[in-house]
């Protein structure tokens, strides 16, 4: 999968949906949208570029959350994703705002397709943002 280079950063938007089945019929097959990485409970699509991504998350009041690599990732959640020296620099900035983070700066599927640093926290409002980098960003959707 080819990711246009561009001096922008991409967005990375993860939505909740209930079904797989019916968001890769709709999103692959209705939309045409190429699909990336996916486990059980999520799939990554390449939306012009940007890292879209469906999670499988049950309708309620609750935020729901999706175990991915190790961590109890929010969905939904939203963000960025930034060259690496920019998100060691976000990472201080956070830190030394003394923000709690929902999950801790760190690498992602080390050593693997898709390898990553990310982290998330919550805004005033509680809404989850997630930024990540990746050292070779043609990895972003890497199957």
């Amino acid at each position: 999968m080819s990711v246009p280079h561009t001096p922008m950063p991409r967005f990375h938007l993860a939505m909740p949906v209930d079904d797989l089945a019916a968001a890769r019929q709709f999103y692959g097959g209705v939309l045409g949208l190429e699909q990336g990485r996916s486990a059980d409970t999520w799939v990554d699509w390449n939306l012009h570029g940007h890292q879209f991504v469906t999670h499988l998350a049950p309708a309620g009041p609750e935020r729901a959350h999706n175990q991915v690599d190790g961590h109890d990732v929010p969905v939904p959640h939203f963000g960025l994703i930034l060259s690496p020296p920019q998100f060691q620099a976000l990472a201080e900035r956070l830190r030394a705002a003394g923000t709690t983070f929902v999950i801790e700066p760190h690498v992602r599927f080390a050593g693997r397709p898709g390898e990553q640093w990310t982290m998330f926290l919550l805004d005033p409002a509680g809404n989850a943002l997630e930024f990540k980098a990746f050292a070779d960003d043609s990895q972003i959707f890497a199957d």
